[in-house]
């Protein structure tokens, strides 16, 4: 049986808030068997907790670099305890969304990279993967990562150079890939995913965010009324057909590596999916 899983899915966010269990129920019936749900604040914590317990999905907590200009320097201390108090909870599979944004502008760059190293300080001491935000990022991120000794974990909607992919690889972390590389133009991401060795390759929508070409509207086309189309976990096996040609091997091949992979980078997922007979 082929079956998916959705590395990286913002199932609270707005968008999704309204019918976000049939959103999930359609997923499930285009074959992701299992999300992970980061958090990106405090105030969502919960929400991405809950939401991955009622679906049988899992969670990781973190404070992501674009909220930290907002965020309150004791919620560090808050997400130590949080972390503390859900360690036993077998759906917190990670900490994050953390890591570094360079692209945004108007962020303070020394507070993102307080907050990121004392978030790696964090999964160190509890043992946890990380899931990374690379935006323009990866030397930074890389060189606290070699500095702060973490159980690897996956760089999120990868798109760095081959050497930034190794080094990653090098330090026991998986490269997401998700609708970025349906469009033709990313030349150099899907150079990536098909050059890549299969075993550090996983798949990621990003729902609602990064919208697969199919999805995407212009500026030009929004303004006159086009809706872009929604991005949710169920556009994910039809992301991987891509990787999959890409690659041109067979997509049950491609499903079941990246699923291996998956359980590789955020060993909590094996035993959701054993228990689930998968």
């Amino acid at each position: 049986m082929t079956f998916w899983i959705d590395t990286h899915a913002h199932l609270d966010a707005p968008e999704l808030a309204n019918d976000v269990d049939a959103v999930r129920q359609h997923a499930a019936q285009a074959g992701v068997a299992h999300c992970v749900l980061p958090s990106v604040e405090r105030s969502n914590w919960d929400t991405v907790r809950l939401l991955a317990h009622r679906h049988g999905d899992s969670y990781a907590l973190g404070i992501h670099p674009l909220y930290t200009g907002r965020a309150q320097d004791e919620d560090l201390q808050h997400l130590a305890d949080a972390l503390q108090q859900h360690r036993s909870d077998p759906r917190l599979v990670a900490v994050g969304e953390i890591g570094l944004d360079f692209f945004v502008p108007g962020l303070d760059n020394a507070r993102q990279q307080r907050f990121y190293r004392a978030q790696l300080v964090l999964a160190r001491q509890l043992d946890l993967p990380v899931i990374l935000h690379v935006r323009r990022s990866a030397d930074l991120l890389l060189k606290a990562l070699r500095e702060v000794n973490v159980r690897g974990g996956i760089a999120h909607a990868f798109n760095g150079s081959l050497q930034q992919a190794q080094a990653f690889i090098a330090l026991g972390f998986k490269l997401g890939f998700g609708g970025a590389v349906t469009y033709d133009r990313a030349l150099q991401l899907r150079r990536l995913a098909a050059e890549l060795p299969l075993d550090s390759l996983v798949m990621e929508t990003d729902a609602p965010d990064i919208p697969p070409h199919w999805l995407y509207t212009t500026a030009a086309q929004r303004a006159q009324g086009q809706a872009q189309g929604r991005n949710t976990p169920a556009e994910l096996p039809r992301i991987a057909q891509v990787v999959a040609q890409l690659r041109g091997m067979a997509l049950p091949e491609l499903a079941q590596a990246t699923t291996a992979n998956a359980c590789a980078a955020l060993p909590g997922i094996s035993p959701l999916l054993n228990k689930n007979g998968m």
